[in-house]
């Protein structure tokens, strides 16, 4: 069944059966491989990708439940030579180690600020909730989190 959604702006076409997780399709059939999985349980947000903006599970959301709408992924953002501020703000605070939690901090941290720009730490620490980051950089995502929204 060829199911039509539009991922970073273009719109793309995935032969699938429609409970095929959102994250095998990212990953396995359009290469988006910046979409990590962690746990497959919604445990861990290293899959959180943007459905229409707001922060979503690939791991377990299935892939007919976001066709015709827009996803955004990590890839979307920025680049080594342009990083997006958030990245940058994430490289200035050198808020990864291991950097494998990071692209699902990211994209929830850019759904927080797309809709606050001006989050206080509470409203930071309660929109990163569902991630875990391992190695122990709590302090340095929030205060990059912080930096990107006053760099907005």
């Amino acid at each position: 069944m060829a199911i039509a959604l539009t991922v970073n702006g273009i719109v793309r076409s995935v032969d699938v059966p429609d409970t095929t997780s959102l994250l095998e399709v990212l990953r396995n059939h359009l290469e988006l491989t910046g979409t990590r999985y962690g746990c497959g349980l919604e445990q861990c947000g290293a899959c959180m990708v943007l459905v229409d903006g707001q922060p979503a599970y690939a791991c377990t959301r299935e892939v007919g439940t976001v066709a015709g709408r827009n996803v955004t992924t990590i890839e979307s953002l920025g680049s080594p030579e342009r990083p997006h501020p958030i990245q940058q703000a994430f490289l200035d605070e050198q808020a990864g180690q291991c950097g494998y939690c990071l692209s699902g901090i990211i994209m929830s941290a850019k759904a927080l600020l797309d809709r606050n720009p001006a989050p206080t730490r509470a409203e930071i620490v309660t929109a990163l909730d569902r991630h875990l980051c391992r190695c122990g950089a709590h302090q340095r995502i929030l205060r990059a989190v912080e930096r990107a929204g006053r760099a907005a």
